[in-house]
């Protein structure tokens, strides 16, 4: 089983060491006993999840798509016709290339609430060595 040190599950659920402390002092995240405090990888994935179903979605709709990350706006680059919308959902920037019309009606300025819905027949999956 892979454990992940303090820091490192801070840095996977993107919140600080002082909040992964708070959950295992609560009893939201076990530990395996060892010094330094080490998190079960099992523990820590289903405290990811529960994170992720807590954020709100704001768009209200039914999708078949599962891959939706919801996040802020934090760059809009028109150019002519078209442009490019970054989108910070926790730890992970999502870029899309659209329409600048599609900007323009969606109201996408830096700072907006959006969600990022990604529809793929190809998903790359990579470890670290070790």
């Amino acid at each position: 089983m892979e454990t992940f040190k303090v820091a490192d599950a801070a840095r996977l659920l993107g919140v600080s060491d002082d909040t992964v402390r708070r959950w295992v002092d609560q009893g939201l995240l076990p530990t395996t006993g060892a010094a330094p405090a080490e998190i079960p990888g099992d523990a820590l994935a289903a405290r990811a999840v529960e994170l992720a179903r807590s954020t709100s979605d704001p768009t209200d709709v039914l999708s078949s798509a599962r891959n939706r990350f919801v996040g802020l706006v934090t760059r809009v680059q028109v150019d002519g016709v078209m442009a490019q919308v970054d989108i910070q959902a926790g730890p992970h920037r999502v870029v899309s290339l659209m329409s600048a019309e599609a900007v323009t009606e969606l109201g996408l300025d830096v700072g907006a609430l959006a969600v990022a819905v990604i529809k793929a027949t190809s998903v790359i999956v990579e470890t670290p060595r070790g």
